[in-house]
């Protein structure tokens, strides 16, 4: 619940606008361009890594940027929606004035630059207002603001499906609904980016972090842990229209899998504050793993059996979204001050888009060499294929996160945690 005057739910909402923009254009963006305009997965799995590499220099430079000019954040905010918004259009609602390809890597690398400009910002700003609210600032922020991305990326994930009822143009109405949002959530937000001068934004360099060993077991953590939700996110379609054969149950399952995510959210902010943060992320780690790996043996039809597996994973992708960012948040606070927090974030959110762009990469081509053809049929050697990439692979990979944060110390942010200083 928000006391007066700290506008949290203002913050929730601006979460759901980045996150519209961020996770559901790798559900919707490939398949949307396959579908129109018969783009292999190859070569959109290339494109996507392509441009991601743009990310090595540019997330760590605006990150520098964030934190250099902490007053001119609310400009950066404008300027950063604004982008969305047009890049948003020109991807779903415009038809390509030139070849659909190259069309494509215009309109990704403005969404892109945008998003990351949005995400390193809102998160850093998020250091200096947990500040502000009292001993439970990063966790009762993190709720909200995870929620918050979780409800958008809900929205984002069945909008084109549910729009179809409406219109011929379902992809369409959901770019100009996105422009819209934009403008809501930077108008409610347009008091929140003030920053007084303060020795709290004293620079980071940005070896320091990195040589810090700490901060650079989260980083990969972060690449560790979201390299799962990355690979799901990625075939997730592909696996409902092929492996079960019911293209029309995506929209519902896509629904119930980010909205169990997003009621989890603050109960998993609650069950840290009483039990840690590290514990609890480790049991939302072990549901994941348990989960996928029964999604791994289904087939054609089973649909109540993969929403129960959709509702489950949902509740454990809370648990990351929620916990992860917010210890990350309090050890950079806590090491480096808030003057951290750009290029801390910086970081994180590049480290986060190379786990997508790893994913596009080399999964895409890897089921094309298989055989997989999106919308035909496909043998049972290739269906398996599609399985294992979509459900064993995850297992794995999350595996070596669960091992990595069982040898990460993080005592200050659990017992911040269970004393009630977090």
């Amino acid at each position: 619940m928000t006391r007066k005057g700290e506008n949290l739910s203002a913050w929730a909402l601006f979460s759901a606008m980045i996150a519209m923009a961020g996770l559901p254009i790798y559900i919707h963006a490939p398949k949307f361009y396959v579908d129109s305009y018969q783009i292999s997965l190859g070569t959109l799995g290339a494109t996507l890594f392509g441009l991601r590499l743009l990310d090595v220099v540019q997330d760590p430079f605006l990150g520098g940027i964030v934190a250099g000019y902490p007053q001119k954040r609310g400009l950066m905010m404008l300027g950063a929606g604004a982008l969305m918004a047009v890049a948003m259009v020109g991807l779903f609602a415009v038809t390509p004035p030139f070849a659909p390809l190259l069309w494509f890597v215009l309109c990704l690398t403005l969404l892109f630059s945008a998003f990351s400009l949005a995400s390193i910002c809102f998160y850093a700003q998020g250091i200096a207002k947990a500040q502000g609210l009292g001993p439970l600032g990063h966790i009762r922020l993190a709720g909200w603001r995870e929620s918050g991305a979780l409800v958008g990326v809900s929205l984002a994930a069945v909008a084109p499906l549910a729009l179809l009822i409406f219109t011929d143009a379902p992809f369409a109405g959901f770019a100009y609904g996105f422009c819209l949002l934009v403008l809501a959530a930077v108008w409610l937000m347009r008091f929140e980016w003030h920053a007084e001068p303060s020795t709290l934004y004293a620079p980071v360099s940005l070896h320091r972090l990195i040589l810090q060993k700490t901060t650079r077991r989260f980083l990969i953590l972060a690449l560790l842990n979201g390299a799962p939700v990355a690979v799901t996110s990625t075939l997730f379609l592909f696996f409902v229209e092929s492996r079960l054969q019911s293209p029309l149950a995506a929209g519902p399952l896509l629904l119930l899998f980010f909205l169990s995510a997003a009621v989890s959210a603050p109960i998993w902010a609650q069950l840290a504050r009483a039990f840690g943060a590290k514990e609890m992320l480790q049991i939302g780690m072990i549901l994941a793993i348990i989960t996928f790996g029964f999604a791994a043996f289904l087939g054609e039809g089973q649909v109540v059996q993969f929403a129960l597996i959709c509702l489950s994973s949902g509740v454990a992708l809370g648990a990351d979204m929620t916990l992860l960012p917010a210890i990350f948040a309090r050890h950079l606070a806590s090491t480096w001050g808030e003057g951290a927090g750009g290029l801390g974030f910086g970081l994180w959110a590049f480290v986060s888009k190379v786990s997508l762009a790893l994913a596009a990469a080399f999964l895409l081509p890897l089921l094309q060499l298989f055989g997989y053809q999106a919308g035909e049929d496909n043998s049972a050697q290739t269906l398996w294929a599609l399985s294992a990439a979509y459900a064993l692979l995850p297992c794995v990979l999350k595996l070596c996160a669960f091992a990595l944060l069982s040898m990460t110390k993080i005592a200050d942010a659990n017992l911040a945690f269970n004393k009630g200083n977090f």
